[in-house]
């Protein structure tokens, strides 16, 4: 069992923004760190890490907590599991015995990490040390790759014959963990257990900590009949779609450069870091993913991808291409000469001829395609030029941001004027139907699943439940920012509801019930009627629901943490500090949305108009970027009578609400 003493010795040794910073890219902001919240999609970021306090909160979902919270929701494990896994990146001794609170699934999960990395271990050893491992040994050297960066990969060599299970079954690791950790699988004669990697160069995989979570082995004899590489199957710890090979050599190289280099084979990504190329990864021997592209987005947003120049290359290439532009990545494309790829590349000409070919060479994705296009004749035929540009535009398309999708199709417009002799207007008129198409064809999908039975669809209906008594299912999740307004005029009563009614308006809500909500809040209080949790709570729909999904709100991750360990982590120490962090992003969103709406209409004005929208369209920019840079402690005046001290009282506080006399 682990003492409260040993728990806290972790805490203060895990440094929560070097954690943090494996998932999220902080930046500084005065004594503490921001950065996109991992808990929910933003584009301004609204996430906070306090060192000195060591915890976490986003201002805009209300998600908070410690280094413990923060590691049990991103790996999806339990506390005692948290707390190996930090125990064990900072070198801490913690007992053998099983964690109070320990499950099975805890305990396997650890189980699978040991053995993994007892393979890693003895897969080098065997190519360091093993006679069996000299035509290994002899390709490594073959590529140039010196002892140095064959530990700091901890590349390594599967035997054949089992040697693996049986050096494991020596050191007691049971089979059930190895077959978990698909190091071993169950002979078809069914009479024991054999090595799953034998005879192969062996690359293990890591987690973006450094732990190791699966292997890729590569074959050393070209002339046998089978896979050149196979990769460990999926596991409890290894989700192939959702890692990256590299990520957790480049990562700091990448959040420096702001940029990432992807890749295809393990050996580009070795051979590239091996001569000062460090911000480079590979897709792990699969196809790119929307997983793989947000793990990417951790550290930077730029991304530059290079596929072989053969026809599953380039198919490869816009598949990627078109999963990072729909994740909101900025993507250059570059193709290297004839005959290289990124690692025979590098060998040949260096460091630094890389940096300055792709410097001149990778080009943002609108430019690629056209220039691709022109050299390949497409662009000589009308048919094909059609084709090309409606690509370009389906591509665009994908973008999440209104305000990029423009500038894209203006780029776009730049590099093919010359082939159309047109304006722009015709491109925001293709791109208006592309979407449209994609919307109805979202509607349609939606409205298939919801008359097709689950059965059908693949899903289990509920045990005695029928499908008309189920609760509709929200799609979208209310902002949470929304509900805190909220929560804080029910729970804190008069002084609030007048703080945050002099603060914001309706027009900042989105969601239409919570709009409802509070203005039947602002009613009442100027009618003196009673303001409470009974009081909604026994209101019709959607009252009820509402009041139950806010202040079920108030237990986050970090209070369920302190539920479990006894420390109080009190939410609202200061109401109206609180509340100022809460108004903060409902103001900053209620400016985004007018800046959305204003730039989808500058689209179709002209004139004096469009030059009036486009001065308006400036202001909103600048009063979001002041709200976004602006603490919120500075951005909201405290009320008079926090300033004249602490009272109950109603008569002190003078702020006025609009229609309040």
């Amino acid at each position: 069992m682990i003492t409260d003493d040993k728990k806290e010795e972790i805490k203060q040794t895990a440094d929560i923004v070097e954690v943090v910073g494996d998932y999220v890219k902080l930046k500084k902001s005065g004594s503490g760190f921001v950065g996109l919240c991992p808990f929910h999609n933003e584009k301004t970021p609204s996430f906070h890490v306090t060192p000195n306090l060591g915890i976490y909160k986003c201002f805009g979902c209300g998600e908070s907590g410690d280094v413990f919270s923060f590691v049990m929701a991103m790996e999806g494990i339990s506390f005692p599991e948290s707390l190996r896994s930090l125990a064990d990146r900072y070198g801490i001794d913690i007992p053998d015995e099983h964690v109070e609170g320990e499950d099975e699934n805890t305990r396997k999960r650890e189980g699978i990490y040991h053995a993994l990395k007892f393979a890693g271990l003895f897969f080098h050893r065997q190519l360091m040390e093993s006679e069996e491992a000299l035509k290994a040994r002899t390709y490594l050297d073959n590529r140039g790759y010196d002892k140095k960066i064959i530990k700091t990969f901890g590349l390594g060599y599967a035997p054949g014959d089992s040697e693996l299970l049986k050096s494991s079954q020596k050191e007691g690791i049971p089979e059930e963990y190895l077959a978990e950790a698909d190091l071993v699988k169950v002979s078809q004669r069914e009479d024991g257990f054999y090595d799953t990697f034998r005879n192969r160069l062996m690359f293990p995989i890591f987690n973006p900590s450094g732990k190791v979570i699966a292997f890729a082995g590569r074959i050393l004899d070209e002339g046998k009949k089978t896979a050149k590489y196979i990769n460990s199957a999926q596991t409890p710890v290894y989700n192939k779609s959702e890692v990256v090979y590299g990520v957790n050599f480049a990562k700091n190289e990448i959040r420096k450069e702001g940029e990432v280099i992807l890749v295809e084979g393990y050996t580009d990504v070795i051979t590239m870091y091996q001569h000062g190329i460090k911000n480079v990864v590979a897709s792990s021997g699969t196809s790119l993913t929307s997983g793989q592209i947000k793990i990417l987005q951790r550290y930077g947003n730029r991304i530059v991808m290079i596929y072989d120049a053969d026809s599953a290359g380039q198919k490869a290439m816009e598949r990627g291409m078109n999963i990072a532009l729909e994740q909101g990545m900025e993507v250059f494309l570059m193709e290297l000469p004839d005959g290289e790829d990124p690692d025979s590349f590098v060998k040949q000409f260096g460091r630094d001829s890389f940096i300055e070919f792709k410097r001149k060479h990778a080009e943002d994705f609108v430019t690629f395609s056209i220039l691709k296009a022109e050299k390949e004749g497409r662009m000589d035929r009308p048919g094909d030029r059609t084709s090309t540009i409606r690509g370009v535009l389906e591509s665009i398309s994908l973008i999440p941001e209104e305000l990029d999708r423009q500038v894209y199709v203006q780029h776009l417009h730049q590099k093919t004027q010359k082939y159309r002799k047109g304006s722009d207007r015709e491109l925001f008129q293709q791109l208006d139907k592309i979407l449209a198409e994609k919307k109805t064809r979202r509607s349609y999908s939606q409205q298939a699943r919801a008359v097709t039975p689950p059965h059908e669809r693949g899903e289990a209906e509920m045990p005695g439940v029928s499908r008309q008594s189920k609760p509709e299912i929200r799609s979208v999740k209310r902002p949470q920012y929304e509900m805190e307004v909220i929560r804080l005029m029910l729970v804190y009563g008069e002084n609030m509801i007048r703080f945050i009614g002099h603060n914001v308006g309706d027009d900042h809500f989105e969601d239409s019930d919570l709009k409802a909500f509070y203005l039947d809040i602002i009613q009442r209080h100027l009618d003196q009627k009673e303001i409470s949790v009974d009081h909604y709570t026994n209101r019709e729909q959607p009252y009820p629901s509402l009041v139950g999904d806010i202040m079920l709100e108030r237990y986050s991750v970090s209070d369920k943490h302190a539920l479990k360990t006894g420390t109080e982590f009190k939410r609202d120490k200061n109401p109206y500090k609180t509340a100022k962090s809460t108004m903060k992003p409902l103001r900053h969103y209620y400016f985004e949305r007018k800046r959305r709406d204003i730039s989808g209409k500058i689209k179709v004005a002209e004139g004096d108009e469009k030059m009036k929208m486009m001065k308006m369209l400036t202001k909103i920019q600048k009063e979001s970027s002041r709200i976004q840079k602006t603490s919120a402690d500075e951005l909201f005046d405290d009320p008079d009578f926090l300033k004249k001290g602490p009272s109950t009282g109603s008569g002190i506080f003078e702020y006025k609400m609009k229609g309040e006399k």
